[in-house]
């Protein structure tokens, strides 16, 4: 008898990932295994391993996710083709330096039973904080409150996610809020919203502020904030070093 498709699929896009996905992966292990105690279904995992060099895709099959093998450099696109590679009704994308709340997969089983809700994110927290990130988080929760357009651990439903075509490959950055939007607008035409549900918040890398700086996001944010927003396809030398160098 063919087995029953996973209910959720955990897309987790990654290159040269070797020194954080390990960390991941135990924290996928515990949410998993309190999902299924739960009685809830199975979770799959794919690792979208977009050009790695290292031991990143094996890892990956050690701890018995599904790899999907990208040669984009571009996330956008390796969450894409992670989510092709899938089989889950429900989709959920985390980033590779992060760390998963054990309640997660119940959380967003919970919220996607809901027909009120589009999609939604679990929210983050830093795994330290300092001067500088506790004002960029400050600044950055306003837009959060007012949008519900949250980070850490996206999820929706494999038929919404087709039907706005996935995450927009032309974007080098911020594909990750166009795709959010692109469900806020599809969920508004049928009455329904984003969801920021509570308890299950993911642990966000702060690797960026090491390597750049505890104030450098603000800079940033004003450099290329009307760049996202207005030229999708921008490829600079700062969107290449800080999204696509070798701490990625």
């Amino acid at each position: 008898m063919k087995a029953a498709p996973p209910a959720i699929s955990l897309i987790i896009p990654a290159h040269n990932e070797e020194a954080l996905l390990p960390r991941l992966l135990e924290s996928v292990a515990a949410a998993r295994e309190r999902y299924a105690a739960a009685g809830s279904g199975a979770v799959e995992v794919v690792v979208a391993d977009d050009a790695s060099t290292d031991r990143t895709a094996a890892i990956a099959a050690a701890a018995g996710c599904v790899v999907a093998r990208v040669e984009a450099r571009r996330i956008a696109a390796a969450r894409n083709a992670g989510a092709a590679a899938s089989s889950g009704e429900v989709l959920a994308f985390v980033d590779a330096d992060s760390r998963i709340h054990p309640e997660t997969f119940g959380v967003i089983a919970r919220t996607m039973a809901s027909p009120r809700f589009v999609a939604g994110a679990t929210g983050v927290r830093p795994e330290r904080w300092s001067a500088g990130i506790a004002v960029t988080w400050a600044l950055l929760m306003p837009g959060v409150w007012l949008l519900r357009m949250d980070t850490g651990v996206v999820f929706c439903r494999r038929a919404d996610f087709e039907a706005i075509g996935g995450y927009d490959e032309r974007r080098s950055f911020g594909e990750d809020v166009q795709l959010l939007w692109d469900l806020r607008r599809l969920g508004r035409s049928r009455g329904q919203r984003l969801a920021r549900p509570r308890g299950a918040k993911t642990v966000a890398s702060v690797r960026k502020f090491d390597r750049f700086g505890d104030w450098h996001f603000i800079a940033l944010a004003l450099r290329l904030g009307p760049k996202m927003l207005l030229r999708p396809g921008t490829r600079s030398e700062l969107v290449r070093r800080y999204w696509y160098g070798d701490d990625r």
